[in-house]
């Protein structure tokens, strides 16, 4: 069955002429002469993928953006902006509304059909992400069934947002909107120190959750999470959770585990940073990397990343490198760091 694409797009011209361009392609093609005519057809027909203009009258670009992701049914909708050469400064504030790509007007055939193209092929295979988180659910809530099954109608039902490397989730400070899964990816959490330098606070990887503790403590996020490399995220809205979190306690209790495995591991960080060598607090960071990515032997992590978590300077994390390497406990070719004596790692005392 063919895709079908609602055009938003108040300039006659340009939506004619891609929607033939489109047509030509195999493309089932619907038309909206505005923001408000968009949104009841998205709501009426649910689109495959959706382009939008952003400026138009009677409602913006942002404005259709905003209604349809407050709807479960056109949420998980692909969203590509159309943009003037004018606007494209503020194309940021569509990707942060969760918009997955835009094209600058005027656009010729090959990058519209590559736009479409990529977000479709992206959504399809970014489904089988969903389905392994959601099968990893049943160790979270596996004493409520129901709980089980709420939870995951809710993942399943929310859209997957794409965060480029070394963008930013949300900022120290931040109000939370609820709690992120980390689909594809990695995402670290950090705090800048007096002196500028990053100290990471956290590591999350697939299948992790973030902002557990601002949801559970009613508080704002209390570091900056970042993207690591190119990641997707599911946010399951901070109303919606407390809501099943009250219907169904063993759910409940399982979050309250994971509030207090992130304060335990904070704790030991602290109890590092304040009493430990700097040998042993980097060893312990080796340590503690090669459990998060499943006890593996070899993993990757930048100089930078490294003197976060242990909160020493960058240049210490080279000479201590340098060290292990010829101590014969580790191998290092670039930022891909093989672990050769985890025991003596663990074990390292001064």
């Amino acid at each position: 069955m063919s895709k079908c694409i609602l055009i938003i797009e108040d300039n006659n011209d340009i939506r004619e002429s891609t929607a033939e361009i489109l047509e030509l392609t195999g493309y089932k093609i619907l038309q909206a002469a505005n923001g408000k005519l968009g949104v009841d057809m998205a709501l009426q027909h649910k689109p495959d993928l959706i382009l939008c203009d952003i400026m138009m009258p009677e409602l913006d670009g942002y404005g259709v953006l905003y209604l349809l992701s407050k709807n479960a049914e056109t949420d998980a909708i692909p969203f590509i902006f159309l943009t003037a050469k004018a606007e494209r400064v503020d194309f940021r504030k569509g990707m942060e509304m969760g918009a997955d790509d835009y094209l600058t007007k005027p656009f010729d055939e090959i990058e519209l059909l590559n736009a479409i193209e990529s977000r479709l092929t992206k959504k399809e295979k970014l489904q089988a992400y969903f389905s392994r988180s959601l099968q990893n659910l049943e160790h979270l809530a596996g004493g409520s069934k129901n709980g089980t099954a709420e939870l995951k109608a809710l993942i399943a039902s929310r859209k997957i947002r794409q965060i480029k490397k070394k963008q930013i989730l949300y900022y120290d400070g931040d109000t939370p909107q609820g709690v992120y899964i980390v689909l594809e990816g990695s995402i670290k959490t950090l705090k800048l120190a007096e002196d500028g330098r990053e100290l990471m606070t956290g590591l999350y990887k697939t299948d992790d959750y973030l902002g557990v503790n601002s949801l559970l403590l009613n508080a704002p996020f209390t570091d900056t999470a970042e993207a690591m490399e190119d990641t997707a995220v599911c946010l399951l809205p901070k109303d919606l959770v407390l809501t099943m979190l009250d219907k169904y306690p063993d759910l409940g209790r399982d979050f309250l585990k994971l509030l207090a495995q992130n304060i335990h591991e904070k704790e030991e960080q602290l109890i590092e940073l304040a009493y430990n060598s700097v040998r042993k607090r980097l060893a312990q960071v080796l340590v503690r990397l090669s459990k998060q990515n499943h006890d593996a032997e070899e993993f990757k992590a930048s100089r930078e990343e490294l003197a976060a978590m242990a909160g020493i300077a960058t240049e210490t994390v080279s000479r201590t490198l340098t060290d292990f390497k010829e101590e014969g406990l580790i191998e290092k070719k670039g930022a891909v760091i093989h672990i050769q004596d985890l025991n003596r790692l663990i074990k390292m005392k001064n």
